[in-house]
């Protein structure tokens, strides 16, 4: 404890009573250092020795080993001038489950995007949406990118927005982007009935429902709606239903399908296809105002729901 004491004294007189504290937990002290010209203050680290405190330039993320690899992209289709895929090539194995999420950055600066492959595919496939700066950080950077360009990509997938195979029916409710693990999700399942995978955790795939909505303001934001309609009209217990919360605009002139915000259709479409909460999961992602409505409207009625939130700023 002397010793501790001592160390605070030092760090005192060491960086010109800059503020410190003492964690009561593992008596460990927390510094922050006054910013100098020309050194910015995220390029030293300090360390602490018997003699007293010193600084060392820290390390840069892309030194610290294993922390970061690198993904080239290798196929790049804008839908809209604030929606783009991109597909890139990992420089090395890159393992995920269905609806998992990569991280990856350019120049530092890192975000997490849930990932639009099948696990089975040599390429990550990712959905993006343009966040304008001020409060785009990455996005207007990735925007910029192109085909044989790089990004950082953390060697580890993470998430638990999973499909959860303890009952029959899935009710997969989406914004835009959020519908991206589901398409994952839906890509691995009919690989799995396919190849008979017996390693796959799925258990009786063939008797999984799924139920996907969708909503979007405009009908051009549907980044998988041909994928969707396709895979519902082949398969009796896929079932897709894409809404538009502004059918009065010109952009949407000519829409035929369902109108208003996806969120006030869960009960309409819940009754349809007489779901239960016995037999039934309901999965939220995107718009955390969605979200917190699903788990209003269906979480109060008894239903699990698993939630997966797409902030606008990036």
């Amino acid at each position: 404890m002397f010793f501790r004491k001592y160390q605070a004294l030092c760090l005192r007189q060491a960086v010109g009573y800059a503020r410190f504290s003492v964690d009561p937990r593992r008596f460990g002290v927390t510094v922050v250092l006054p910013e100098r010209p020309g050194i910015p203050l995220n390029e030293h680290r300090l360390h602490m020795s018997r003699g007293g405190p010193m600084t060392q330039p820290a390390k840069s993320p892309a030194t610290r080993r294993g922390r970061f690899t690198t993904a080239t992209i290798t196929r790049r289709e804008d839908l809209t001038e604030e929606l783009w895929r991109i597909w890139l090539k990992p420089e090395q194995g890159f393992m995920f489950k269905p609806g998992q999420y990569c991280t990856i950055g350019v120049d530092g600066i890192e975000r997490a995007y849930s990932i639009v492959s099948s696990p089975r595919e040599e390429e990550i496939e990712l959905f993006i949406e343009l966040v304008p700066p001020p409060d785009g950080v990455l996005t207007p950077l990735l925007d910029d990118l192109k085909v044989g360009d790089t990004v950082t990509l953390r060697p580890r997938a993470k998430g638990i927005f999973v499909l959860k195979p303890t009952v029959k029916n899935h009710l997969f409710i989406a914004t835009v982007t959020g519908v991206v693990p589901y398409v994952s999700i839906l890509r691995y399942h009919l690989e799995t009935i396919a190849g008979q995978d017996d390693e796959s955790e799925m258990q009786s795939p063939g008797e999984f429902n799924f139920y996907i909505l969708e909503g979007a303001s405009y009908s051009d934001e549907f980044g998988y709606d041909e994928e969707l309609t396709k895979l519902a009209s082949e398969h009796d217990n896929i079932h897709f239903v894409p809404t538009v919360s502004r059918p009065n605009e010109e952009k949407n002139a000519g829409w035929t399908g369902e109108t208003g915000r996806v969120n006030s259709l869960t009960e309409k479409y819940i009754d349809k296809y007489g779901l239960k909460p016995e037999d039934t999961i309901v999965y939220a992602c995107g718009n955390p105002q969605m979200i917190e409505d699903v788990k209003d409207r269906l979480g109060n009625a008894g239903y699990q729901v698993e939630e997966e939130r797409f902030w606008k700023d990036d």
